[in-house]
């Protein structure tokens, strides 16, 4: 067998064992699901059934909500611990739509949109 073709399974071998940056998974993906079971585990100690925790953490993946949600739920179970209730209500439609139309609470006034203007392209 030529050399040639004995460098080229060494050079694999060589190449397998290294890590070439930008290749590894992204680490923000790993956090996101994180934080994700860490909502589920909160809902459920908060006494939130599955839907409420899905409908007031839209953003956040629902297979790791749920997955969350089922480890605090066993855990619960066999250590017999109690829920603790929330003590923060779920925002209300109303109070959403005022929000959303900028409408001020106390003054019963439109309140100008925060969003910011486009600027004009300079010529």
């Amino acid at each position: 067998m030529s050399p040639r073709l004995l460098g080229i399974p060494v050079l694999a071998l060589l190449l397998a064992g290294c890590e070439i940056p930008g290749m590894e998974p992204d680490p923000r993906i790993a956090q996101r699901e994180a934080d994700a079971k860490a909502i589920g585990g909160a809902c459920r100690y908060g006494l939130r059934g599955i839907e409420d925790c899905y409908s007031l953490n839209t953003k956040a993946s629902k297979s790791a909500v749920f997955a969350g949600w089922k480890e605090m739920d066993q855990y619960m179970r066999d250590n017999k611990i109690d829920g603790q209730a929330s003590a923060i209500a779920p925002p209300s439609a109303a109070a959403t739509v005022e929000a959303e139309a900028g409408i001020d609470k106390d003054t019963e006034k439109v309140v100008a949109s925060r969003k910011p203007k486009a600027k004009a392209a300079p010529l």
